[in-house]
């Protein structure tokens, strides 16, 4: 299998694309945002686009926010830089992790914003999360869909047309480039968000007869994204904020860390150095080996790649820190079966048949178990279905 002569990505990674000297299409990206973006002229657009909405309703943006890095940094930013009123609207996949937890306590309290938070119904969770793995061999089509939907629902609900997200997709993929702007509309919604299913059709899927509650449009208004009509009339204007400022993840954490107490944690399958990385999910390391197993890289591979464009890694060192991290069976799978109800067996034989070629997937019976598990991960089951 290929991988970029630059970074470590591999040819199976969605998206990417090489050039003739065997250098990605995110490579060349990162090279565009460094040489070719005039950031002064951006900030000033950024500057013009709030002045369109401050002070006009009843806030002045929306901020869809996990308690990540990347979230806490956008509202301190749009708080703190852009003295901007925001209100704060948090989609629950229903498996935050305790410490993102209390960093969006201390975050909120320091920053004095508004919070709505919304949790989804859990037994049609439960089934969206094996429907998605059957058919896309990706557990997390609720999480993909409510983050980027709901958000915008609550825009129409509150009449806030403004919708501040925090890193551009060109970033890490090549759906977008630097050189567009690009909006989380719907367009982008259905290109790289939904796995290609949409709620009307996941209805359709859903097999009720495991259950005595069958599943309706009504059941996944939140995983729809709104109709286009009443967005323009509510002139919603949904974008990235890391298309007007320069992104950089690992200084924007050590920020939050210094200015708002914001903390990271380990995750599985990921060198301890990277521990401001996807802290808010117990089923992180679960989706980071599902990626292993069905495209050959994992986690690690992705963020040795981004030190590596910022000149922060050697190839050499990536090299090593993925032959280490990637690809081991996660204790975040006991969890899974346990939840959806299948054998181990039968979770190997859905994925098998999503791997991407050139690659094949590896002997299962071969897989090393990783050796590092969270400490809150030994009271999940009790904390979770207690």
């Amino acid at each position: 299998m290929r991988l970029c002569t630059k970074c470590v990505m591999p040819e199976t990674a969605e998206s990417l694309s090489f050039d003739n000297l065997g250098s990605c299409s995110v490579c060349k990206q990162i090279e565009f945002k460094k040489e070719e973006i005039n950031w002064d002229e951006r900030k000033k657009e950024l500057y013009n686009l709030v002045e369109e909405y401050k002070g006009k309703f009843d806030y002045d943006c929306i901020v869809p926010f996990s308690g990540g890095k990347d979230s806490t940094f956008t509202l301190y930013y749009l708080v703190k830089e852009l003295n901007l009123k925001c209100l704060v609207v948090r989609f629950d996949h229903l498996f935050m992790r305790n410490k993102v937890e209390e960093n969006c306590n201390r975050t909120f309290k320091k920053l004095g914003v508004d919070v709505m938070r919304f949790s989804p119904n859990w037994n049609v969770v439960k089934k969206l999360m094996y429907e998605s793995l059957l058919r896309r061999g990706d557990f997390c089509w609720h999480c993909h869909t409510g983050i980027f939907a709901y958000p915008m629902h609550v825009s129409l609900m509150t009449k806030v047309p403004l919708v501040f997200w925090g890193e551009p997709g060109a970033e890490y993929s090549s759906f977008y480039s630097y050189d567009e702007l690009e909006e989380s509309d719907e367009r982008r919604f259905n290109l790289k968000v939904n796995l290609g299913i949409n709620a009307e059709d996941m209805v359709g899927m859903l097999d009720d007869s495991v259950s005595d509650h069958k599943v309706t449009e009504r059941d996944l208004k939140p995983y729809s994204y709104p109709p286009r009509e009443k967005l323009i009339e509510n002139n919603t204007k949904s974008v990235f904020l890391g298309y007007y400022i320069p992104w950089h993840p690992k200084e924007q954490s050590a920020l939050i860390a210094r200015e708002l107490g914001w903390e990271g944690d380990d995750v599985e399958g990921v060198p301890p150095e990277y521990n401001y990385e996807k802290i808010e999910c117990y089923m992180q390391g679960l989706r980071d080996y599902i990626k292993f197993l069905k495209r050959g890289f994992g986690r690690t591979s992705h963020l040795t790649s981004i030190d590596i464009r910022n000149g922060e890694l050697t190839r050499d060192k990536a090299l090593e820190l993925i032959k280490e991290y990637d690809g081991k069976r996660p204790k975040a799978l006991d969890f899974f079966l346990n939840i959806v109800g299948i054998s181990e067996t039968e979770f190997y034989k859905i994925v098998s048949k999503h791997v991407v070629a050139p690659h094949s997937m590896p002997d299962t019976n071969k897989i090393g178990k990783n050796n590092k598990v969270p400490k809150d991960f030994d009271n999940f089951d009790k904390n979770f279905f207690s």
